[in-house]
């Protein structure tokens, strides 16, 4: 089942910090995911890659040159940590 992701923060390196509708949250290293070719080519450099944005009407992140990824494998991808 589809989990909307709720908050992105870059962190160091390829790292972005998840958070997702149903608390979910954790680390996922992009650099883990995706080679870093085609769309995803601008991604390796850092800056461009710090550039992340939340989609809200999507449920996803994506970057400014319409690279997103999709939020069920970043869902499995993140701990199993959950707000309590």
């Amino acid at each position: 089942m589809l989990k909307d992701i709720t908050a992105v923060n870059p962190k160091k390196g390829y790292q972005l910090y998840l958070k997702f509708e149903d608390g979910r949250e954790g680390i996922v290293d992009i650099s883990q995911l995706i080679q870093f070719t085609g769309i995803f080519a601008p991604l390796k450099d850092p800056a461009y890659f710090q550039t992340v944005r939340l989609h809200p009407e999507w449920g996803t992140i994506y970057w400014d040159n319409d690279a997103d990824l999709d939020p069920d494998v970043l869902y499995s991808a993140t701990s199993r940590r959950t707000d309590s």
